[in-house]
C-alpha cells in the first residue's frame, strides 16, 4: 500500500426507492392512503345524497313496531313485535335451514361420493347420473321445482296423505306430532350430554389402545349402547314423561302438532340435494388422492372392505376433502338467501326485504344482513380450519 492510498472508496449513493424494503413500505402507504380516501369519498357522497333526499340514517328503527306477520318462526312473534325481533327471527330461520342442510348434505354427499367409486356398475352409474344432473341445473330452478311442481301439487287439506307416526302432508306442508316433555325430562337431556362426552372419551381411548397394542375395541357398538342405555336408564329412574300433541283436522286446517311449511321444505330439499352433488365429487376426489398402496396394505392386514374404507382410506382422504368441503358449507349457508324467491322467511326476505321496504333504511338493513352472513362464514371457516389442522399431516 502506498502513501497515497486512503482506504476503500465509498459506495456510490443510490436513490432510496431502489431499496426494496423502503420501496415496499412506500407502496403500502400509498395504497392505504388511496383506499382510505376512496372509502371517505364513498361515505361523504352517500351522506350528501341522503341529505339531498331528506332521508335520515341510524339504527333507531330497530326498536320500532314492525307491524307485519311472519309465516314461520321458532321465536315468539306478533304484529306488535319490533324490527330487532324480526332481525333475530331472520337469523334463526337462516341458521335452522343451514344447520340441517349442512348435516343432511354431508351425509348424502359422502354416500353418493363413495357410491361413484363402487365396483357395482348400477350403483356407480346411478351416482354419476345424480351428480351430473343435479349440479348442472341452477339451484333456483331446483327450488322452484320442489316448491311449485312437488309440494304445491300435494292434495288439499281435507285430502291430506297420512304418513306414519300420526303425520300428514298436504299443500300447506307436513304436520307432525309436537313433543311436550315434562320438567323432569331435563335430566334426560343432561344424561344424553354426558353420554356424548363418554363416547368421545371412549373413542380416544380405543385409538390409543389400538396404537399401543394393535387390539381393536368395538367402539361403534359400545357408543350406540351408551347413547341409548344411559338416557333410557335416567328416564326410567327420574320418572320423566313426554306427551305428544297430535295434529287434528279441524274445519279449515290441522290444529296442534308442528307444521313444517312447504317453503321451508322446498328450500331444505333444494339446498341439500344440490350441495350434496358437489360434496360427492369432493369426496370422490379425496378418496382417489389416496395412494392405491394404502388399500393394498390394508388388504394385506386382512381388513374387510368396510374397515379399509373407514379406518385407512377416508381418514387420509379427509386431508384433501376438508378444504373444498368448507367452501360447500359456506355456499350452502349463503345460498339459503334464495329462499326469498319462494317465500321462506329467512334473513334476506324478512330484514332486507319487508323491513327495508317499510323503514326505507336500505343502508342499515343491507349492512346488518351482510354482517350476519360474514359472521356465519367466518365462524364456519374457523371451525373447519381447526378440524383441518387436526387431520392434516404433521411434518417432522
Amino acid at each position: 500500500m502506498t502513501a497515497l492510498d486512503t482506504g476503500p472508496a465509498p459506495a456510490p449513493r443510490t436513490f432510496f426507492l431502489n431499496d426494496p424494503v423502503i420501496r415496499g413500505i412506500v407502496y403500502q402507504i400509498v395504497v392505504a392512503v388511496i383506499l382510505v380516501s376512496f372509502i371517505a369519498w364513498i361515505i361523504g357522497n352517500t351522506a350528501a345524497n341522503l341529505a339531498a333526499q331528506n332521508k335520515t340514517t341510524g339504527f333507531d328503527f330497530l326498536w320500532k313496531t314492525a307491524g307485519f306477520d311472519i309465516s314461520f318462526t321458532l321465536l315468539p312473534w306478533t304484529r306488535a313485535s319490533i324490527y330487532w325481533e324480526a332481525f333475530l327471527v331472520g337469523i334463526t330461520n337462516t341458521l335452522l335451514v343451514a344447520f340441517i342442510g349442512i348435516i343432511a348434505a354431508t351425509m348424502l354427499g359422502f354416500t353418493i361420493g363413495i357410491a361413484r367409486l363402487s365396483s357395482n356398475f348400477i350403483v356407480s352409474s346411478l351416482a354419476t347420473i345424480y351428480v351430473e344432473t343435479i349440479r348442472n341445473i341452477p339451484l333456483l330452478l331446483q327450488l322452484f321445482f320442489w316448491y311449485f311442481a312437488v309440494l304445491k301439487t300435494m292434495p288439499a287439506v281435507r285430502e291430506s296423505f297420512e304418513l306414519p307416526l300420526d303425520s300428514f302432508i298436504n299443500q300447506r306442508g307436513i304436520f307432525v306430532p309436537k313433543p311436550l316433555p315434562d320438567p323432569q325430562f331435563g335430566f334426560v337431556w343432561i344424561a344424553l350430554a354426558v353420554a356424548i362426552v363418554a363416547v368421545i372419551v371412549l373413542r380416544r381411548w380405543a385409538i390409543k389402545r389400538l396404537e399401543a397394542t394393535g387390539k381393536r375395541f368395538p367402539v361403534f357398538v359400545s357408543s350406540v349402547a351408551i347413547l341409548i342405555l344411559l338416557p333410557a336408564l335416567v328416564w326410567l329412574l327420574s320418572g320423566a314423561d313426554v306427551a305428544f300433541e297430535i295434529p287434528v283436522l279441524e274445519r279449515f286446517s290441522f290444529q296442534g302438532g308442528v307444521q313444517l311449511p312447504p317453503e321451508f321444505l322446498a328450500l331444505l330439499f333444494g339446498l341439500t340435494i344440490y350441495t350434496a352433488s358437489f360434496i360427492a365429487e369432493t369426496v370422490r376426489a379425496g378418496i382417489l388422492a389416496v395412494s392405491h398402496g394404502q388399500t393394498e396394505a390394508a388388504m394385506s392386514l386382512g381388513l374387510q372392505e368396510g374397515d379399509r374404507l373407514r379406518l385407512v382410506i377416508v381418514p387420509q382422504a379427509m386431508r384433501v376433502i376438508v378444504p373444498p368441503l368448507t367452501s360447500q358449507y359456506l355456499n350452502l349457508t349463503k345460498n339459503s338467501s334464495l329462499g326469498a324467491a319462494i317465500g321462506y322467511p329467512e334473513l334476506v326476505n324478512v330484514f332486507s326485504g319487508t323491513a327495508l321496504n317499510q323503514t326505507g333504511r336500505a343502508i342499515e338493513c343491507i349492512a346488518l344482513t351482510m354482517l350476519v352472513y360474514l359472521t356465519f362464514s367466518l365462524l364456519t371457516s374457523l371451525i373447519m380450519n381447526w378440524y383441518n389442522a387436526r387431520v392434516s399431516l404433521v411434518e417432522r
